[in-house]
């Protein structure tokens, strides 16, 4: 199994919300990033208020990058990802349609690997996913919700 880790998780990391070194999936599985949350953390360091507030983000978003492996954005990814992104359309939910997370969803699946995410609304009703959110997480039990992906043919 792998594990894409989500981009909020990073954020609440970096607000001392989160200690990575102690959710113990981290240190068992093999963790990557989709492409997209490489854009997320980037664009982070662009909306900095202040020099300092850039220098930090800076700096953590390029320890990330330099250390967590990067999935592409592929053709598989992408046919993945638009029919996810026309069942979201056809099932109305306009209103909470994220499309980067559903970006992260189509990764996910087509590696067959789990989300690390500390929002695991931002995927409800994305069939296939496999959630796991590090708040959940007692000692080495993972709690994972995971709903049914069927790719139309």
């Amino acid at each position: 199994m792998g594990l894409i880790i989500d981009t909020n998780v990073f954020i609440d990391a970096e607000n001392g919300r989160l200690e990575l070194g102690a959710i113990p999936v981290l240190q068992t599985e093999p963790v990557f990033i989709a492409a997209i949350t490489v854009s997320e953390l980037l664009a982070g360091v662009k909306l900095a208020k202040t020099p300092e507030e850039y220098m930090h983000r800076h700096t953590y978003a390029e320890s990330i990058l330099n250390t967590i492996p990067v999935l592409d954005f592929d053709t598989e990814v992408a046919r993945t990802y638009a029919e996810l992104y026309a069942q979201a359309l056809g099932q109305q939910r306009r209103s909470n349609l994220n499309v980067h997370d559903l970006q992260i969803a189509a990764t996910a699946l087509v590696q067959g690997y789990s989300i690390l995410t500390t929002n695991v609304d931002d995927f409800k009703g994305v069939p296939g996913v496999r959630l796991i959110s590090p708040y959940a997480l007692q000692g080495n039990t993972i709690h994972e919700e995971q709903a049914r992906y069927t790719p139309s043919s």
